[in-house]
């Protein structure tokens, strides 16, 4: 709901301008909600150890779509990148949907690897060939945040499966090489890096965008300017409905409202790791990690972005940015983290209770073969 609060403030006034209607932007995302929650109460109530044997097909079928973007006259190209297809009325970012099959295929393959993971020909290559197949598609696209999610997330699942420091250490050097090579070649991603390190040199060109995020919140200060009464959506900061809502939610709430929020998805993922730690198989731990350490990770890459600790990315705020592929996708993540969590293992004082539902220490109600 407050995700949904926040989308309709901060579009309003694009909504009106380029649309006609100051509604056009909830209406959507509206829709995208109630398609999600449906999701989400549907995985919620399916084994999801029967996914692991589709995971292969989940992931196949991300390669597909994420290839289909770049044919020409097939991708929608918008601002130079083409990360969308059209489906009837609405549009479809296959790399939001990449990173949930990432994370079932590659949680249920390190699950079946056992020792193997921590071998060099039988762990590592398969994995950084499998991850890095994904992660290239994703950055021609181009979206290198989406692919830095990905690859953080993946590499988080291989590391808590067992792999070694050695392999860590390679990652890293490899994965800083080619991040340095990749934003030496694409001017706007230099200037982000710029704008990063001296926004105020030129404050009406490459560090404008960060400016504004930093007067938005600057603006609010203890207690906020007041629930729609943000002035910086008006124009000045590009996308304030999408990656730059947590600017305006800092702005028209405040300081106390921007930690509010941060601390809605610190507890969000003490939950989801409390889920990871007490599930009742390797896959479901892996599943559950990789689903928390996704949604952990793409809000610290915003937040951090707004707030200048950061470059800037273009990375949405997981439940309050607007996008309909982004949201349907993050309560599809919710919803198999629920279904992690109806099947953990109970704690010995809750072993003859009942259950005390999807947030709560649970008694399995059915039982597959592991």
């Amino acid at each position: 709901m407050l995700g949904l609060l926040s989308v309709y403030s901060a579009s309003f006034a694009v909504g009106y301008f380029e649309y006609g209607n100051a509604h056009y932007f909830i209406f959507r995302q509206l829709v995208f909600a109630g398609v999600g929650l449906l999701l989400m109460l549907g995985l919620m109530w399916v084994d999801y150890r029967r996914l692991r044997r589709p995971s292969v097909f989940f992931i196949l079928l991300a390669l597909v779509l994420l290839g289909a973007v770049l044919l020409p006259g097939v991708g929608v190209v918008r601002n130079g990148a083409a990360r969308w297809l059209s489906v009837g009325p609405v549009e479809v970012q296959p790399s939001e949907l990449a990173k949930l099959a990432v994370i079932l295929y590659i949680s249920a393959w390190l699950a079946s690897r056992g020792p193997q993971v921590k071998q060099m020909s039988l762990g590592f290559l398969p994995f950084v060939l499998m991850v890095g197949l994904v992660g290239g598609l994703v950055v021609v696209e181009p979206d290198m945040g989406t692919a830095v999610i990905i690859v953080l997330v993946a590499t988080t699942l291989f590391f808590m499966a067992g792999a070694p420091i050695s392999h860590l250490a390679i990652l890293l050097v490899v994965g800083s090489f080619l991040s340095y090579l990749l934003v030496l070649t694409h001017d706007y991603r230099l200037a982000r890096i710029t704008a990063y390190v001296s926004a105020e040199n030129d404050p009406q060109g490459t560090g404008f965008h960060v400016l504004q995020l930093l007067n938005a919140l600057g603006s609010g200060g203890l207690l906020g300017l007041g629930w729609g009464a943000s002035r910086q959506k008006f124009f000045y900061i590009p996308g304030a409905h999408t990656d730059g809502v947590f600017a305006i939610l800092g702005e028209e709430l405040g300081f106390v409202g921007a930690v509010a929020v941060m601390l809605l998805f610190v507890v969000l993922l003490a939950r989801g790791l409390r889920i990871a730690a007490l599930a009742r198989d390797r896959f479901g731990r892996l599943l559950a990690v990789g689903i928390t350490s996704w949604i952990g990770y793409q809000a610290l890459i915003n937040i951090g972005g707004m707030t200048g600790v950061i470059p800037l990315t273009g990375v949405p705020l997981p439940l309050f940015s607007y996008g309909g592929s982004a949201l349907v996708s993050n309560m599809i993540g919710l919803g198999l983290l629920l279904s992690v969590s109806r099947y953990i293992v109970p704690r010995p004082e809750a072993a003859t209770s009942t259950s005390a539902g999807p947030w709560g220490p649970a008694v399995s109600r059915r039982r597959l073969p592991s």
